[in-house]
């Protein structure tokens, strides 16, 4: 972890490796968020950038790279949703991000509108997330979407967003459509039952590193929303209980968070650490892990 070479290197490598993620502040003071990046820089292999998380106003995704950049992180992944720019729009950014030094993507469609704060905004949706990624690689190989010519093409590291529920038929379909595009690493949804999870690989056959999703719980409100709420995540009984009967929910979600990293190391690639908020305990949980020593 936080190991020398690139995070394309990394992903060729064997290591277990372990991002995170950082989000943009909904202002222009951006120091609080740098701060955040800091507290994980050095031990992380890369660090997500949100764009627009849950369909909330925030900083650009690509204005925030830079600045991570500029602040001493040269490494940043840019997330790229198909929510919010059409395909121009979409093109201008990624060959600006190329020219900003921006060397990693994570691709995804995002969250609708009438999640956010911004609830009558118009979706634009004008490419969904299957045909950016061959935008992408039209981008790479010197031509546009339209088949113009570029002068100098961008040369990304790609990866790609699913969620891991293996009785999900379309999503896992959705996902080897995106495989067939070059792509560098798969990022999951939160993965709290590890069962579930290790069907979910047993249907998705491919040598692209997976790297799985950890969220820590904080309280029993919280494990209840996202089990209710966001697609993809289904949390055991067993975890619901042991928060429910804490005296000290946060340190009971650190626990789990451990464990769950433990049992996911044989499986796969790596891990990608989502607090709700920021990375207050992420060292301590993967000291908890012995992932950190």
């Amino acid at each position: 972890m936080g190991s020398k070479g690139t995070f394309k290197e990394k992903l060729k490598s064997s290591q277990f490796l372990v991002t995170g993620e950082v989000s943009p502040p909904k202002g222009i003071d951006f120091s609080p968020a740098i701060e955040n990046m800091k507290s994980i820089q050095g031990f992380v292999d890369a660090i997500n950038i949100t764009d627009n998380q849950c369909a909330t106003l925030h900083m650009s995704s690509m204005a925030f790279a830079r600045l991570m950049i500029e602040n001493g992180y040269s490494d940043p992944v840019m997330q790229m949703t198909c929510r919010d720019r059409n395909r121009i729009g979409l093109q201008a950014d990624l060959l600006g991000a190329a020219a900003l030094g921006i060397p990693n993507l994570l691709v995804m469609s995002g969250d609708h509108p009438k999640c956010g704060d911004h609830p009558t905004a118009k979706p634009v949706y004008d490419l969904d997330s299957v045909q950016l990624l061959r935008t992408i690689n039209h981008l790479k190989k010197g031509y546009d979407f339209s088949g113009n010519n570029l002068t100098g093409a961008p040369d990304f590291c790609v990866g790609v967003v699913s969620n891991a529920d293996p009785n999900e038929r379309l999503q896992i379909m959705k996902l080897e459509k995106k495989l067939s595009f070059d792509v560098d690493f798969i990022q999951t949804q939160a993965i709290f039952d590890i069962e579930k999870f290790k069907e979910f690989l047993e249907k998705v056959e491919t040598d692209v590193p997976i790297i799985a999703g950890i969220i820590p719980i904080r309280s029993v409100q919280m494990a209840r929303y996202m089990d209710n709420n966001i697609p993809g995540i289904s949390i055991p009984d067993e975890i619901h209980e042991r928060i429910q009967a804490a005296d000290d929910p946060v340190s009971e979600g650190m626990i789990i968070s451990a464990e769950l990293i433990m049992r996911l190391k044989p499986i796969c690639r790596g891990i990608h650490m989502m607090p709700v908020g920021a990375h207050t305990y992420t060292e301590k949980i993967l000291k908890k892990a012995h992932v950190l020593e």
